[in-house]
């Protein structure tokens, strides 16, 4: 199973604060394990959100929002892409990251779809349609 782990954004990160070498030496070994054991796929941090955009859908029609935006606790300071058995490994993993790194945040975990997830509905064409996608991105 595949999860997106997502560190939530706190003050600091919105910010701007850079991690000191400490934190970065702390985060490095971690991801080391991580992809030791076979679980990281992939990662990275995001720069604050004033250095985004949003864009919002709405009946048909699109708008640009420009960050920053207000709730820090709803954004993402960073994401981690693992492979693992289960959510508890998952939670597991991350249970195990130093907190110096994620500083007062809290990390959110969530299932990645799969092809067989989606039934019926995704059919033959739109599954090797899938397939040639990935194949294209998976350098």
């Amino acid at each position: 199973m595949r999860f997106m782990v997502m560190i939530k954004a706190n003050h600091d990160t919105e910010a701007g604060v850079m991690p000191s070498e400490e934190v970065l030496a702390a985060m490095g070994q971690y991801n080391e394990e991580l992809a030791s054991a076979g679980v990281l796929l992939g990662g990275d941090g995001l720069h604050p959100s004033s250095r985004g955009a949003r864009v919002r859908f709405s009946d048909g029609q699109c708008s640009v929002v420009d960050g920053p935006f207000a709730e820090t606790r709803e954004l993402i300071a960073g994401y981690w892409m693992f492979q693992t058995g289960s959510l508890q490994e998952a939670v597991d993993w991350v249970k195990r990251c130093p907190a110096s790194a994620v500083g007062e945040s809290e990390i959110e975990i969530r299932q990645v779809f799969e092809a067989e997830d989606f039934g019926a509905e995704f059919t033959p064409e739109l599954r090797e349609q899938e397939e040639r996608l990935r194949a294209r991105i998976s350098h």
